[in-house]
């Protein structure tokens, strides 16, 4: 394997400051080999390209799509995920900046700004995930990172011993200029699964998901609205298919928030504690939503005529329900190590941050001398994603073995949320925006209870 100095000399070698070509066509064999390949351009992949090529690795980003295609997401950036963001340098002064949650809920509507905290800022974002993916990917490819758009990533190569030494690639056939001419394989030391859900290469060589943690599933859909520069994010934690308090309760949660360009996007998630308990279930997501946009209050003017482009779907992989994160030369990352929050949902802001624990270990595993070193360093990756989410992530498993029954819900949206110093923990949990260290009595009281309970 190159060490960080021998990638920066090859990445040098090449035009130095000059993005690589998103588009090579038929690529030479130095082309085909990296240090690092990345599969994948969401916000994981991106930020692990980024992190990666600053760190003075060569990598390649392999997407299979072209960039900007619209892909299901609640769009929101909680202050955790905006962290990452900075430490990126990405330029985010057009993107759609929001100041707290309102939770309405149990006959209450309650503001919770988000607080001045020493590892993270007092606002939030929202950006439309085909503007964010794009956003991210060129950001790394500026850095250094050589991006292969088209590239449909077909099986992991392996050695004889089962290590990953690259991938198998074909031309994607929705992308009408793909960055490669044909079947064409791809060799690193080391090979990052940041392809979503599906995780293709992971599920390849064995690393199932573990039925056993929590599965979500959301659905959204974007309208234009006149509260559309409305600067808090709404979040509903009880959906009714009437009136209020005299009609049925619906499973779930919804959301509602700017994210620019005059839309909102609008949303409802529903949780389960396990697969077993989601497949048990027979929830028409899309009726609800229907039943749901009924009864929502009319000052939002969310109307079929309103409606831009069509309600889409998308299952959350949940609390590391895919492991292990790192072995024999692969490491997973974002949703296809199912790093989705049971808390609220959320899946960007753990990605960026698997994407940059991912990095930091494979520069150090870049510099060791022998094979035993590196292994070494790159076993820190799940250690670091262990220390940051995994008493948090078991937390969240009580959360939603709780959650997931509607009267549960309703009795703690009714008396809970007037309980201001409650409330004071459960927005921290949720927004994962609490200090790992030192911070205020509520930070170490989460510290405290994250070390009590065994790791996710």
């Amino acid at each position: 394997m190159t060490t960080a100095t021998t990638a920066l000399s090859g990445r040098a070698a090449r035009s130095a400051g000059t993005p690589a070509p998103e588009r090579a066509g038929a690529v030479s064999r130095d082309e085909r080999e990296a240090d690092v390949i990345v599969v994948g351009a969401g916000p994981a992949g991106s930020a692990a390209a980024y992190h990666l090529a600053v760190l003075g690795l060569d990598v390649l980003l392999l997407e299979r799509s072209r960039l900007g295609r619209d892909k299901v997401c609640g769009d929101g950036l909680t202050p955790s995920a905006v962290r990452e963001l900075v430490r990126m340098g990405v330029d985010t002064s057009s993107w759609q900046r929001n100041e707290g949650l309102r939770v309405v809920g149990g006959g209450h509507r309650l503001h919770f700004p988000w607080p001045e905290q020493p590892s993270f800022p007092s606002y939030g974002l929202a950006r439309r995930r085909c503007d964010l993916d794009e956003d991210l990917a060129r950001h790394a490819q500026r850095a250094g990172a050589r991006l292969l758009t088209g590239v449909t990533v077909t099986a992991p190569v392996s050695s004889g011993g089962g290590q990953v030494t690259g991938v198998e690639a074909r031309p994607s056939r929705s992308v009408a200029q793909p960055a490669i001419e044909g079947p064409t394989t791809f060799t690193a030391p080391l090979v990052i699964d940041a392809g979503g859900v599906s995780a293709r290469v992971a599920t390849a060589v064995g690393r199932t998901k573990d039925g056993g943690r929590p599965l979500g599933v959301a659905v959204r859909a974007y309208f234009r609205s006149p509260r559309a520069q409305d600067t808090w994010m709404e979040s509903q934690l009880e959906l009714w298919d009437g009136p209020p308090g005299a009609s049925s309760l619906l499973p779930g949660y919804g959301w509602i928030w700017s994210v620019g360009d005059g839309l909102v996007n609008v949303g409802l998630g529903s949780v389960a504690s396990s697969a077993s308990a989601a497949a048990s279930r027979s929830i028409d997501y899309r009726a609800v939503f229907a039943a749901w946009m009924r009864n929502v209050p009319a000052s939002w003017e969310l109307t079929a005529d309103n409606q831009v482009g069509r309600l889409a779907s998308a299952a959350l992989p949940m609390a590391f329900n895919r492991r292990p994160h790192y072995e024999r030369g692969l490491m997973l990352l974002g949703d296809a190590g199912g790093m989705v929050s049971p808390f609220n949902g959320e899946g960007i802001a753990q990605a960026l941050l698997s994407g940059r624990l991912a990095a930091e270990a494979a520069a150090q595993g870049a510099a060791r001398s022998t094979t035993a070193g590196r292994e070494q360093a790159l076993a820190q990756y799940p250690r670091a994603l262990a220390a940051e989410m995994g008493g948090y992530y078991t937390l969240g498993r009580v959360f939603v073995s709780l959650i997931e029954h509607p009267e549960v819900m309703r009795l703690c949206t009714r008396y809970g949320l007037p309980r201001k110093r409650l409330m004071r923990v459960v927005t921290k949990l949720l927004s994962d925006g609490w200090e790992r260290r030192g911070g205020d009595g509520v930070d170490r009281l989460i510290q405290l209870l994250t070390r009590m309970v065994p790791s996710a």
